[in-house]
């Protein structure tokens, strides 16, 4: 997830023409913030998600783009009663 995001960034990053401190400075997070990022050291908090998508003029689904969540599936437990057959 790290390697898709970072990705993703660099990609919007770059199309725009801006610096990793240029995008760090429209996002008001720190500039050290956008290299973690894309060197896959850091995964992005919701609200550093919406900064940089702003900062970048994209959409949050941008940067998410190629990342999905496949939902586990369980099964409730419950107890199972044997019957007793030894009065029989």
């Amino acid at each position: 997830m790290r390697a898709r995001f970072a990705e993703n960034l660099r990609r919007c990053r770059k199309r725009i023409g801006l610096s990793q401190e240029e995008v760090a400075v429209r996002a008001s997070i720190h500039r050290t913030e956008v290299g973690l990022l894309e060197r896959q050291e850091r995964l992005a908090r919701v609200d550093t998600l919406i900064k940089l998508a702003a900062a970048l003029e994209v959409s949050p689904c941008d940067l998410l783009d190629g990342i999905t969540w496949e939902p586990g599936y369980a099964q409730r437990g419950e107890f199972e009663v044997s019957v007793d057959r030894s009065d029989d």
